[in-house]
């Protein structure tokens, strides 16, 4: 007889508790190239219609070489779902607390971003963790185009 369908099976990645967690581990996240598609699906999204975002002509007349992202659009790459960390963490997962950003450089269509995630600090409570993660981007130039910080709540093994 067959055994039964267990939809546990099918996690991609062992899950982790907080406490096994390490300063300084690292999640790689994907690289991507910003692209028209990103702009269009961003510009729908957010409703900013500003012309440095969506007009080429007028981003050539300010000194741009090509369409600018809206550093918020950077910002979205930077989604920890795009990676393996929601899967190591699993079911501890209470929330996405914050999250801070600084935008370095400029972002272009054709650029390809890089986003890393960086456990940074780890704050045990009572019954709950902090997880701090510092967050960076690169582009193909390998200059940091962005830099800032997410904070997740998760629960202590019991």
């Amino acid at each position: 007889m067959p055994e039964p369908f267990d939809p546990l099976q099918h996690r991609m990645l062992p899950q982790r508790a907080f406490e096994s967690l390490r300063v300084g581990e690292r999640f790689v996240l994907p690289s991507r190239t910003v692209s028209e598609a990103d702009f269009a699906a961003f510009r729908q999204v957010s409703g900013d219609n500003h012309p440095i975002h969506y007009d080429v002509e007028y981003c050539h007349s300010h000194g741009h070489p090509a369409l600018l992202a809206h550093g918020l659009q950077v910002l979205c790459f930077t989604a920890p779902g795009a990676g393996t960390f929601p899967h190591v963490i699993g079911d501890a997962l209470i929330g996405f607390l914050e999250q801070s950003s600084r935008f370095l450089r400029p972002v272009y269509l054709g650029d390809t971003l890089y986003p890393t995630l960086t456990i940074s600090a780890l704050m045990p409570q009572r019954t709950t963790g902090i997880v701090v993660m510092e967050v960076s981007v690169h582009n193909q130039r390998r200059e940091q185009v962005l830099a800032g910080e997410h904070r997740y709540l998760l629960r202590l093994a019991t």
